[in-house]
């Protein structure tokens, strides 16, 4: 039984046979035509069979390269069928992107449309939960919160962010001008810490008397939280929409207010391919805010 057969050979072999010419093979598999002629060589010489007759000016298939023809095209098939659904199509390429939680929940029902324009662009989204520098992932992309008195030339703003006050529906009820959100729970978010008082403070409500009943360490989670008449939290204005286009049963329950921060994309040091995919998906994103 002939046995380890070099899958690169078999792929030189098909090519060759469908082409009937090592040139053409050569430049269908990125190969020279000496690699390609080895390549057919080393196959012959395992099998002890020649499945070529060369001739000066034309290749023809031998009758035992023929019939092996049939049975390595159908086993090269066979395995691009469970590879690509198993694992996908080919990519071109493919970029990490970093954001929050949320943003990535705000991005969902949106990316399909860039991957629509860009179908052989990958995107593997990853979260930027309280990660310090050493357990970071190289990214491509990156969607921060920041300042909007930041200087970075590199960071692209992409919005300037409001926050408004959410709550479940039956809590909502309770809630008819902004001096009641003092009388329900406090669900806070760590990370954005200055939220609640900044909320009370631009509608001239004490900040001093709050104490957080729930804390959790994403919005996401904050606003199931609410869904679940747990309380209220106070939340970018843009994440409470989603979630009720989502159909997340909630309400924003007072009108919104500047936080003095932004959403902003930074590229990162990438190769050539990853720089044009992730320069298309920030100019894609843009757009989208």
């Amino acid at each position: 039984m002939k046995q380890n057969l070099n899958l690169n050979w078999l792929r030189t072999f098909e090519a060759a046979a469908r082409h009937l010419s090592f040139t053409a093979a050569s430049h269908e598999l990125g190969l020279t035509q000496t690699a390609v002629s080895q390549h057919i060589k080393a196959l012959e010489s395992k099998l002890g069979q020649n499945l070529f007759m060369r001739r000066a000016r034309s290749l023809q298939l031998t009758d035992i390269g023929q019939a092996y023809l049939i049975s390595v095209r159908d086993a090269l098939e066979h395995i691009e069928f469970s590879t690509t659904g198993l694992f996908g199509p080919e990519l071109e390429t493919s970029i990490i992107v970093r954001a929050s939680a949320a943003m990535i929940v705000w991005l969902s029902p949106k990316l399909s449309a860039f991957q629509g324009v860009h179908p052989n662009i990958g995107i593997k989204l990853v979260t930027s939960l309280w990660q310090n520098e050493l357990e970071k992932h190289p990214v491509d992309v990156e969607i921060l919160l920041a300042a909007q008195t930041q200087s970075d030339p590199h960071m692209v703003k992409l919005s300037d962010e409001r926050i408004v006050p959410v709550c479940g529906i039956q809590t909502s009820t309770k809630i008819q001008r902004p001096a009641d959100l003092m009388e329900i729970g406090v669900i806070h978010v760590l990370g954005f810490d200055d939220h609640w008082a900044r909320y009370l403070s631009a509608n001239g409500l004490p900040t001093n008397t709050l104490s957080p009943r729930i804390v959790v360490d994403t919005s996401v989670a904050a606003c199931e939280l609410a869904a679940a008449e747990n309380g209220c939290a106070i939340m970018f204005e843009r994440f409470a929409q989603q979630a009720i286009a989502a159909g997340r049963p909630i309400q924003i329950v007072g009108d919104p207010v500047a936080n003095g921060q932004s959403h902003y994309v930074i590229q990162r040091n990438t190769t050539p391919n990853e720089k044009r995919a992730s320069t298309a998906f920030c100019e894609w994103l843009a757009t989208s805010f």
